[in-house]
């Protein structure tokens, strides 16, 4: 086990269990769908033989947390259901839709805040380092591994509250949440210097470079270009689309870090639990794989080259 952060492996059973946690997306236990009432609901407008993939899905959308998407495709995947038995993404969408599933719109909170806005990139006014248009091709096009975004993340706007770091690999989606103590730039690097310690030599192999945005947080991430071969690369102002991954993924933990909630109120565990959900989530852009898995087999690899 490479791992850092916050990435002990616990059984689902522990880490599904933690009831303030993964309550945010489950409904009270007389709201969630019996064998009858999916029957009901499915059995006009679908064959029978594919109730038993309706009850898959929303057993494990409600107690594992997963997409729509990643049942129909880990259960393909893993061949758990015949093609006849298994009902399309967009199908299992038009359901909900319809109020033909124990799983509402209101279950889904990635669907009903979607838009689609159009983006307009601004001159940065706070240059910090390196430019995001100076990042090599290879990091864009997420072809080689050790490419990271980095974030942070606020819970209530207290500022003795601690903080979370996020960070996301751009090739395997792996994601880590690291707790730090405010938001002063001084912690932030503390943290990021302990995980460098705990890779030693493998650092800059693992992290060849990192993009994040300009607030004053990450004012002396470009110290690490003086300690290491990683690069630090800054997006533009006002375009949190140019790392877009761990934005993404900031949004998946919100559902159970709800702004202005302190995050000084989560215990180690749960913030482990909440990582371990979304390294564990099969993703479709993977091929049904999970980032855990992807990320596995690249420190594998990086280990086995050195070994």
């Amino acid at each position: 086990m490479h791992r850092t952060p916050f990435a002990t492996r616990s059984s689902a059973e522990q880490w599904y269990c933690t009831k303030e946690i993964f309550s945010a997306t489950k409904p009270p236990p007389d709201k969630l769908p019996t064998s009858r009432t999916v029957k009901c609901a499915v059995g006009t407008t679908t064959s029978p033989e594919k109730v038993d993939f309706i009850s898959f899905v929303e057993k494990k959308f409600f107690e594992d947390g997963w997409s729509l998407d990643a049942c129909v495709g880990y259960a393909l995947k893993e061949g758990l259901f015949t093609r006849g038995q298994i009902v399309c993404t967009k199908t299992l969408y038009s359901y909900a839709d319809l109020g033909l599933l124990g799983i509402k719109n209101i279950h889904l909170p990635e669907k009903l805040r979607r838009s689609s806005k159009r983006v307009k990139i601004l001159k940065n006014k706070r240059v910090l380092g390196r430019s995001i248009e100076e990042r090599p091709l290879e990091a864009n096009d997420r072809s080689e591994f050790g490419h990271w975004e980095a974030d942070l993340v606020i819970g209530s706007k207290k500022k003795d509250d601690d903080t979370l770091i996020t960070m996301l690999e751009r090739k395997t989606r792996e994601y880590w949440m690291i707790r730090v103590p405010g938001r002063n730039p001084n912690g932030i690097m503390a943290a990021l210097t302990t995980i460098r310690s705990q890779y030693s030599e493998h650092w800059d192999t693992i992290f060849k470079t990192i993009t994040t945005d300009n607030g004053s947080e990450f004012s002396m991430l470009s110290e690490l270009e003086d300690l290491s071969k990683t690069l630090v690369y800054f997006a533009h102002s006002y375009t949190s689309c140019e790392k877009g991954s761990v934005e993404r993924h900031n949004g998946l933990i919100r559902r159970f870090i709800p702004k202005g909630k302190r995050i000084d109120s989560y215990s180690d565990e749960q913030i482990s639990q909440i990582e371990t959900w979304c390294n564990s989530l099969p993703r479709k852009l993977l091929g049904y794989r999970t980032p855990d898995d992807l990320f596995e087999n690249e420190l594998d690899r990086i280990y086995s080259c050195v070994a």
